[in-house]
C-alpha cells in the first residue's frame, strides 16, 4: 500500500484539544487515522483540482496530501495558532493559504472552491445546516464535498475508549445528526465505509462524496 505523504513526524504540533497529530505515528492509532485519509482521497479521486479548501486543517498534517490534488490549497480552522502551523507547512515545502475561522461563516467568495474536504471536522459543529449552507455557496458549479465522519456505534465508542482513553461525549449527539443534515443540502455522489461489510452497526467511518443539487 502506498503511503499518504503527510507532515514528517515531530513536526505538527497539536492545536487544540482535540488534535492529536502524534496518532499518526503511533501503532494502531496510526492505522486508524491514516486510514481516514485514505478514505478522503479515495473520494476526491483522480480529477486535480483548482483550489481545495480543508475545513478543520488543524497542525496541517493532512496538507502534503491534498497540496498534490490541486493546483491552490486553502485551509480554515477555528484555533488560533495559524501562523505557527504556517511557519510548519513552510518548512516542509507546502504551499497553502491558512485561515481562522468557522464553517458556519467562511470568508470566501461565492464559487470560489473546487473541492472541500473535511475529516473527522464537520461532527464537531453546532450549526451544521448553517455549514451546509456556506459550503454550497464556496463551492463552483460541479464542485465536490468529501466527508469523513466517525460512526455512532458502540463498537466505535468502545474502541474510542480503549485507544485513546476518551469517551463519545466530545461530539453530543451531533455525529448522528451530521449525515442526514448534509443529505438535505448536497446530492450524494460516493460512499465508503469501515469496515466495508456489517453495514451502520460496526461501522467507524463513513466517507462521503458529495455535490450541490
Amino acid at each position: 500500500m502506498v503511503d499518504i505523504e503527510l507532515l514528517p513526524e515531530g513536526a505538527a504540533r497539536p492545536t487544540s484539544p482535540i488534535d492529536h497529530p502524534q496518532w499518526n505515528f503511533l501503532p494502531l492509532l496510526s492505522a486508524v487515522q491514516r486510514m481516514r485519509f485514505r478514505m478522503a482521497l479515495k473520494l476526491l479521486g483522480a480529477r486535480h483540482y483548482g483550489r481545495l479548501l480543508e475545513i478543520g486543517y488543524g497542525s496541517g498534517i493532512f496538507l502534503p496530501a491534498l497540496a498534490q490534488r490541486c493546483g491552490e490549497l486553502h485551509g480554515i480552522d477555528p484555533h488560533p495558532m495559524t501562523s505557527q502551523v504556517c511557519e510548519v507547512i513552510d518548512d516542509c515545502g507546502v504551499v497553502a493559504t491558512l485561515a481562522q475561522g468557522n464553517a458556519e461563516a467562511l470568508p470566501y467568495d461565492a464559487g470560489f472552491f473546487d473541492a472541500v474536504v473535511a475529516v473527522s471536522t464537520l461532527e464537531y459543529v453546532t450549526a451544521i445546516d448553517e455549514a451546509c449552507a456556506e459550503i454550497r455557496r464556496v463551492l463552483a458549479p460541479g464542485g465536490v464535498l468529501v466527508v469523513i465522519t466517525p460512526g455512532a456505534t458502540p463498537l466505535w465508542n468502545l474502541a474510542l475508549r480503549v485507544a485513546t482513553r476518551e469517551g463519545p461525549g466530545q461530539y453530543g449527539d451531533r455525529r448522528q445528526k451530521l449525515q442526514p443534515a448534509l443529505l438535505r443540502h448536497f446530492r450524494l455522489d460516493g460512499r465508503v465505509g469501515v469496515p466495508a461489510v456489517g453495514g451502520d452497526l460496526v461501522r467507524l467511518y463513513t466517507g462521503l462524496r458529495l455535490q450541490a443539487e
